[in-house]
Order: C-alpha cells, then structure tokens, then sequence
C-alpha cells in the first residue's frame, strides 16, 4: 500500500481488503464511510478513519472527495489504536496529512519520517466516537437494524420493529445497550446522520436532507446533527465549498 491522494467521484466504492500497514484515510473534501466487522464510521472533512494493520475494511465516497491515504509502517502502529476508529482532524494533524499524501519530494532526509511522528502523536488522544454505527451479531438486533438500513426515514417505534424481529421492545432496548452500547433512539439517530452526510455531501439542501433521513422538522435535524458532527449542517456544506487542488490519482 502506498501513501497519495486524488479525487474520487461521489458513489465511488472500493471493496473490503486488509493491509499489512497501518491505514489513515483522509477526507480533505468530501466524505467517506469505512466499514468493517465492527460496524461503520463515517468521516467528514474534519474526521480521519484509522485502521490497524490486518483489518478487512470497505470504502465508500460521498461527493467528489479528495482523498488522502496515510500508510502508517507497523514498527508505529503499537503507538495507535488496535481497533478501528475515527480521529477529529485538528489543524496541526490535517496540514501534516497533506504534507505527506501530495506527492511532494522530500527535501531533508528523515523529514517525512518526522512528520509522520508527529501525526502518530496527534492520533494519540482519544478517538470520535460520535460517528461510529456499531453492528450487532443478535439475530433478532440485526433484523431490527436491516429494516433501519433499508429505510432511514422510517418511524416506526421499538415495539412495533419488535413484531418483525420477534422480540418485545423492552428485550430490544436492553440488547441496544448491552451490545451495541448505545440506546435504540441513538443508534438510529447515528444511521440517519450518516445518511444525512451523504446528502449534504451531495449538494441537498438542509430541509430536504431532514426530510429525507427521518426529521420532522429542519430545527431538531440541525440539534442532532450539531449534537453529533460538532457543527451546522449549513457549516459543514460552507466548509464543503472550500476543495483543495487537485492532486492526481489515488494509489492504495
């Protein structure tokens, strides 16, 4: 695997692999969602997703995205998660990402090992969970979620998905905890702003993306949003608008 970026259209999917290296991918415009076993993270142009060596994990697009990809050598790897997880892209952290993913030479010899030090300190802090769409292995869980995924939008209650599943509300919500460690109303809430990213990403406009994934009305759609992603669904479209050059081909 090789560190680089370039511009991928919006859908763009590529399919479940593993590395031998440590892997950051990187948004600087766009989004993406990685999936693996342990579910889906989905990472903004302030996210990074981080994945350890050996894990299987799948990529998908949303908007025309400038993709950066990080190879982490696995002597640093001991320094970072042994899970997958999503990073909050600070300044600092963004700026080394590109120094190392745009295809410039190294002036100084060692300089982009040391960029890459100070990237492994900047992972170092506790990951965002907020983004990540945990799966669960429960027969009954799992189905419950399956009706969630075909349909984001869907308002059904915990009782009434239960009559599908075959399990009472009050069984569901106790395994949403146990398993998935997050409540029924979170973990929907998260699938719908992973759906409510790609749309934004996408160019839909606020109101129609809140009715799209499920809100009654813009106002509770931007709470949630803001709750989760830590910005406005209008400021993270403004942000969108500002795309860095571009940079030739993604190799992975």
């Amino acid at each position: 695997m090789h560190s680089g970026g370039g511009w991928l259209p919006h859908g763009y999917h590529l399919d479940s692999h593993s590395h031998a290296q440590g892997q950051l991918v990187y948004a600087a415009a766009g989004a993406l969602a990685t999936t693996t076993e342990r579910g889906t993270w989905v990472s903004p142009a302030n996210r990074a997703t981080w994945t350890p060596p050996g894990f299987a994990h799948s990529h998908r697009f949303y908007g025309r995205t400038d993709v950066r990809v990080l190879a982490v050598p696995v002597e640093l790897c001991g320094d970072l998660l042994p899970h997958p997880s999503v990073f909050t892209v600070r300044p600092l952290l963004r700026e080394a990402v590109l120094v190392l993913t745009d295809g410039r030479p190294e002036v100084r010899p060692g300089a982009h090992r040391r960029i890459l030090s100070v990237i492994v300190d900047e992972l170092s802090d506790n990951p965002d969970q907020s983004l990540h769409l945990p799966e669960p292995r429960d027969e009954r869980l799992r189905t419950v979620t399956d009706l969630l995924h075909a349909d984001p939008a869907r308002p059904a209650t915990l009782t009434e998905l239960g009559g599908a599943a075959g399990a009472s509300a009050r069984t569901l919500s106790r395994l949403f905890q146990a398993e998935l460690g997050m409540s029924f109303h979170r973990w929907r809430t998260t699938l719908r702003i992973h759906h409510a990213l790609a749309h934004l990403t996408d160019g839909m406009s606020v109101t129609d993306t809140a009715v799209m994934c499920g809100w009654s009305n813009p106002s509770s759609f931007i709470d949630a949003f803001s709750e989760i992603v830590g910005q406005t669904p209008g400021s993270y479209q403004a942000a969108l608008r500002v795309s860095a050059p571009d940079v030739g081909s993604l190799r992975t």
